[in-house]
């Protein structure tokens, strides 16, 4: 059985196009990417598309990927990490 520890999450390591590396909180994380998709309505990746609240697609890229395409040859990339043994 896995140790539960490993599902936690402490933080959010966040990766995007020309800019340094930055920790977030999965509350902060959610809030960005709720920023970006609610400017982006109009252009949704396929799987956000039958979801109808920007919270719900926010939620669920948070959830199940750790990628989204800003522009082109701009990227935002997520990782959740353990600050601490």
């Amino acid at each position: 059985m896995p140790d539960p520890i490993m599902f936690q999450e402490d933080a959010y390591v966040v990766l995007e196009t020309n800019q340094p590396e930055v920790f977030l909180t999965a509350a902060e994380l959610l809030e960005k990417l709720k920023v970006i998709l609610a400017a982006r309505q109009e252009d949704l990746p396929r799987e956000l598309q039958h979801l109808t609240s920007v919270e719900e697609q926010a939620r669920y890229l948070m959830e199940n990927s750790c990628e989204l395409d800003v522009d082109p040859g701009e990227y935002l990339q997520w990782y959740v990490v353990r600050l601490e043994k």
